[in-house]
């Protein structure tokens, strides 16, 4: 038996919704190490495509329908070693909420000026640069 490694873990893909000058972020109930409040995410299951996965994990987590707008960018995450892509939404229909309460803690539409309290370690460039350019 071979020891499963990062690599062979399906990649996760995050939702960067922004609505009313505001990006949705959830709170997990188990945080991965100092990762508490994070994008709507989960894993890209087998023939789903990245942009797919991040609509699709909104939906299951908070309840929102969204489409997909763009790629914004893949990295390895420095604190979970896990592939991570990144697709800027917009909201489509529906009232955000904790729709999976065994994943989900709480939500927050958070303003441009707040993110550092809710992701104290900064985020990935190519996401920063989006908020940037869309909540500014």
């Amino acid at each position: 038996m071979t020891q499963q490694n990062a690599d062979e873990r399906p990649g996760i893909a995050a939702a960067i919704v922004v609505h009313d000058s505001r990006v949705l972020m959830v709170r997990r109930r188990v945080s991965e190490g100092q990762l508490s409040w994070q994008f709507p995410a989960g894993e890209i299951e087998p023939g789903e495509s990245r942009e797919n996965a991040a609509v699709r994990e909104t939906h299951e987590e908070t309840g929102l329908k969204v489409n997909a707008l763009k790629l914004l960018g893949e990295r390895v995450h420095p604190a979970t070693g896990r592939l991570m892509s990144y697709t800027a939404c917009e909201v489509v229909s529906g009232t955000a909420h904790v729709a999976d309460a065994e994943e989900l803690d709480e939500l927050a539409w958070v303003a441009h000026a707040d993110i550092p309290q809710y992701v104290p370690y900064g985020l990935f460039e190519p996401v920063q640069q989006h908020l940037d350019a869309t909540l500014a």
